[in-house]
């Protein structure tokens, strides 16, 4: 069975805490050239940070990615994502309580994102961002075309 793979990125105004998340879908056999038939969806979060507006990106993408039944490669460039996995069996055990016993600030969120990856199948790929055009591979390529989505649809808003 071919694999999906899912580009999904954002950009966040720190001042506004509005920011836009961007994702594509390509099916892992289709030739990069087919990319200019792509569409790169875009959606506006508020009052987020580019930790959360990861989160929140990743998670509208998988919820419309899901209903193809496929296994999903997730590439991104989020540290923060990429590290969930492995802090998982922690919060679980505090609760998703910080050190100094408040619930961490993303706690829905990571929950979220925890039952999705129970739900669907996928794993995670760290993406370098912001590579030189001549080091790109494949992967780079698609990752900058959400890359780029995500900081136009900011720029554009004027926020």
């Amino acid at each position: 069975m071919s694999r999906i793979w899912l580009f999904s990125d954002g950009s966040v105004n720190t001042q506004t805490h509005v920011g836009f998340g961007a994702y594509v879908i390509v099916h892992e056999d289709a030739p990069f050239d087919a990319h200019s038939a792509l569409h790169v969806k875009v959606k506006a979060f508020t009052q987020t940070s580019s930790t959360k507006l990861e989160l929140q990106t990743l998670l509208w993408a998988l919820e419309e990615v899901k209903v193809f039944g496929k296994p999903i490669i997730i590439h991104t460039d989020s540290q923060n994502i990429i590290g969930l996995e492995t802090r998982r069996e922690r919060f679980e055990r505090n609760g998703y309580e910080t050190k100094q016993k408040r619930v961490h600030e993303h706690a829905k969120l990571y929950q979220a994102f925890y039952a999705m990856m129970d739900s669907v199948e996928c794993s995670l790929v760290k993406v370098k961002g912001h590579k030189l055009t001549c080091k790109k591979d494949e992967v780079d390529r698609y990752f900058t075309l959400v890359d780029r989505a995500a900081r136009e649809a900011l720029r554009q808003s004027g926020l």
